[in-house]
């Protein structure tokens, strides 16, 4: 009982303290996201020479939207299999509000982007390599705005203000941070830190890859998880660029829903998979920290 009660408390206090961070955090982020995506979604859409590293570049911004729209300017013959790759492989979904609001330095948090940003680039072009062999098909018959309306993240609400647009993602992921973090503690209460710290890291390939699975769930809750368990010392930083590279937050879900060549897509996201578990696997033996 007595681990309940202190893994409440801690768990409140470190939740309350994040609000006022990620609200201003968000807030921001709404308004980078009301001036700039049609513009930088237009970009991507023209300069196919350039188109990786705007790709690479376009997915570091942490929202939904960019993935979302690669998803569907790939599944309109837009753009090619590789820079949707490169977007999905960016994307930073809610590392970076996490980061911040958790006080991480910024020098740190720049290493993890650079590093995101040189795999998508790399990984892209990778890729559209290989699908000069495979040979990926493209779809004309999609529209490219559509998907924020499907799957209704908000983030192409017209009529809404960004500051309650801001507001609601607050109120979201505080939530997910509470519940995630009062299971992780919890789980290290009852455990033991150094129980849980000697089963992640005793088949650090195990773990690689159960990150990127987890990375993998359409959601914002499984990069709150991977950065959650990073941020606590469970992971290493290898194991936290697998499942980070791995989360495109709902861009598998628009891919599957607007391109209707299902083995195609069954494809892309396994290599994006691979690449992540594989990028990750050798983060951990060169040593790489941030």
């Amino acid at each position: 009982m007595a681990v309940i009660m202190d893994s409440l408390k801690d768990t409140i206090k470190d939740t309350v303290t994040l609000i006022p961070f990620l609200f201003i955090t968000y807030l921001a982020m709404e308004w980078l996201e009301d001036k700039t995506e049609d513009q930088s979604v237009a970009v991507l859409s023209r300069i196919n020479r350039f188109s990786h590293v705007l790709g690479a570049g376009i997915g570091l911004i942490p929202q939904c939207g960019f993935s979302a729209g690669a998803a569907s300017l790939y599944s309109g013959g837009v753009i090619t299999a590789g820079t949707l790759i490169a977007v999905f492989l960016s994307t930073s979904d809610e590392m970076i509000p996490i980061f911040i609001s958790s006080s991480v330095a910024p020098a740190a948090i720049g290493r993890i982007l650079a590093a995101k940003f040189i795999i998508a680039l790399i990984s892209g072009i990778i890729v559209d390599a290989a699908s000069r062999v495979i040979r990926y098909g493209f779809h004309a018959d999609k529209h490219i705005h559509d998907l924020c309306e499907r799957d209704q993240c908000g983030c192409e609400d017209e009529e809404g203000s960004i500051i309650r647009s801001a507001f609601v993602h607050t109120l979201k992921i505080t939530g997910f941070i509470f519940m995630i973090s009062l299971a992780l503690s919890l789980i290290i209460g009852f455990a033991g830190e150094d129980t849980v710290a000697s089963i992640m890291t005793a088949v650090p390939l195990l773990a690689t890859i159960i990150t990127g699975v987890i990375g993998l769930i359409p959601n914002c809750a499984a990069s709150v998880v991977i950065t959650q368990m990073y941020l606590e010392g469970l992971l290493t930083c290898g194991q936290l660029m697998s499942g980070l590279l791995v989360g495109a937050g709902v861009g598998l879900l628009v891919l599957f829903r607007t391109n209707n060549h299902h083995r195609e897509n069954i494809a892309i996201t396994a290599v994006l998979l691979m690449l992540g578990i594989c990028w990750g696997v050798l983060i951990d033996a060169i040593g790489i920290s941030f």
